[in-house]
């Protein structure tokens, strides 16, 4: 009989799930929305990224009953006053474009000396009637080109202070144990531990 505690992860994004298992390892047994059988697109129409944490969180809570956590990230560039910030996801638009995302942001940089910008992901976690708000934060710049295969969103663009290379060019190892989603989840499991 195993004792590995089980939690859901509010998520439907198949890259965020694969990476919060990496980093979590054999703790917990993550459990996706598919698995308790949620298909619903939950909506996220905070303005904030806590406030769409909290929203996916509550969501599973209420509706099925699991203690969960649920993540929201946004690249803030500050050229750009923070954008596309809680609208990273849908930067161009509703359908989650990736790639269209990565152009756009690149376009709106074209002229722009100053490139920092920083991932910063926050995670709400709800246990029995307990919310608990963790954040994770990443420094970097904004590339002028694409560079690397590797990641999701806009990892190809983002290089994190101190390194040579984008998140695109690392493995996820190297990503993991230096990343936005991967400072706010040590936090996390050091609440679950607790």
């Amino acid at each position: 009989m195993s004792n590995i505690k089980e939690i859901v992860f509010a998520t439907n994004n198949l890259h965020k799930l694969t990476e919060i298992k990496e980093i979590v390892g054999d703790k917990y047994k993550i459990l996706s929305l598919k698995d308790i059988g949620c298909n619903e697109d939950i909506p996220e129409t905070a303005s904030t990224l806590e406030g769409n944490a909290e929203i996916k969180a509550r969501y599973i809570k209420d509706n099925y009953g699991y203690d969960c956590f649920a993540d929201d990230t946004g690249l803030e560039v500050e050229a750009l006053n923070g954008e596309p910030g809680v609208y990273s996801a849908r930067y161009a638009g509703e359908v989650h474009d990736s790639l269209a995302n990565m152009r756009l942001l690149l376009e709106n940089m074209k002229d722009k000396e100053n490139r920092k910008a920083r991932f910063r992901t926050v995670i709400a976690l709800i246990q029995g009637d307990k919310l608990t708000l963790v954040e994770g934060i990443v420094n970097g710049e904004i590339t002028c080109h694409p560079q690397g295969d590797n990641g999701f969103g806009y990892d190809p663009v983002f290089r994190p202070e101190d390194k040579q290379v984008t998140f695109a060019q690392m493995d996820s190892v190297e990503k993991n144990s230096i990343s936005h989603r991967g400072r706010a989840t040590e936090k996390l499991i050091s609440i679950l531990n607790n």
